[in-house]
């Protein structure tokens, strides 16, 4: 497919409420070999989301700066609103119609895509300029929404596990343009389908999540899965990120800035690593937002972009991997967004 030129040509963010400390889940732990797993080692600080809080209102806090930065207007112009939620709200249908109709925005085209997962930052990049190249849409809003570290890793037996220090809550927003102010430069998305059944959400028990009764629904990990997904993930972020890097034609070493999920610290140090890339020029949110899931590419875009950090001109690599390996994507942009 030949695609028009598109620009990501801006990023913003929410985070909600006050950052909760490692202590609050401390106090429930217990003693198991999971919580050793350098998987699981926490982050200094993480963000909840209020029970009463949604992911529509989280991405409406999240769209205000870009309002403020591009006029009143902005709603108007989106052709495109596609979103991603880790935890719907509304199992029967996604985020999108109500956060247009909040927005005050008539998009015509309106996705909620869930297989990205962690990498879905970017798959909805390339839905997005797919969906450019065959339409006469022009803007286009992409939102990542992660809600399921306060509803779900603080429930009563969920909050002692290892794992229930490690995710954040937050939403991260791209917009598009049909433009080259900041275009986009390659785009690569693989799925891995012989890894989609290692992902397991379970309730510790026969009942099915929708079904009443006893149990709380959780990812649930095995020591053998966890070293499965440690494997996969080392390989796929850089695999799919050097792709890129060879069809823009630079090394993994020249990249001015890469941004990648983030599930903790040893998967960012491998990562930069594989690219032979300074700690310097990987960002991350970690310490102060946890695993963020989707959110976490443009949560960290949205940091260093207001931080000044980001160089107009210069090359922003994204790359992320999904689930248990089933997916993963990465994009190269030539940064020119506004702040």
């Amino acid at each position: 497919m030949n695609f028009p030129q598109v620009s990501l040509v801006d990023v913003a963010s929410y985070l909600p409420g006050d950052p909760v400390p490692t202590d609050y889940f401390t106090q429930y732990s217990r003693s198991e070999r999971m919580a050793k797993n350098v998987m699981f080692r926490s982050p200094t600080g993480r963000h909840h989301i209020a029970r009463d809080e949604t992911a529509v209102d989280m991405a409406e806090q999240a769209f205000a700066p870009l309002r403020e930065r591009h006029g009143d207007d902005l709603a108007s112009e989106i052709d495109i609103l596609i979103t991603h939620t880790q935890l719907p709200d509304n199992p029967v249908m996604g985020a999108g119609p109500e956060l247009a109709r909040r927005l005050g925005a008539k998009p015509a085209h309106v996705l909620d895509v869930h297989n990205g997962g962690c990498a879905a930052f970017v798959h909805m990049m390339e839905l997005a300029r797919m969906i450019m190249a065959t339409s006469d849409a022009r803007t286009a809003l992409i939102v990542a929404a992660q809600n399921c570290a306060g509803p779900v890793f603080t429930q009563s037996d969920i909050r002692k596990l290892a794992q229930a220090p490690v995710p954040g809550d937050g939403c991260g927003i791209g917009l598009l343009r049909k433009d080259d102010s900041a275009p986009i430069l390659d785009i690569e998305c693989r799925t891995y389908p012989e890894f989609a059944g290692d992902m397991d959400f379970s309730t510790n028990g026969p009942r099915k999540y929708w079904e009443p009764g006893e149990g709380q629904g959780c990812v649930s990990f095995t020591e053998s899965k966890i070293t499965k997904v440690f494997a996969r993930g080392n390989r796929l972020v850089p695999e799919v990120a050097l792709a890129v890097c060879d069809h823009i034609g630079v090394k993994g070493r020249d990249i001015d800035t890469f941004v990648t999920n983030q599930p903790n610290r040893l998967f960012l140090r491998n990562w930069h690593d594989a690219l032979e890339l300074p700690a310097e020029r990987h960002p991350d949110t970690f310490d102060e937002c946890g695993n963020l899931f989707a959110a976490g590419i443009p949560v960290t875009l949205d940091a260093e972009n207001r931080a000044g950090r980001l160089r107009n001109g210069s090359v922003v690599l994204m790359s992320a991997f999904a689930h248990a390996g089933d997916f993963a994507g990465a994009a190269a942009v030539r940064w020119g967004a506004a702040r």
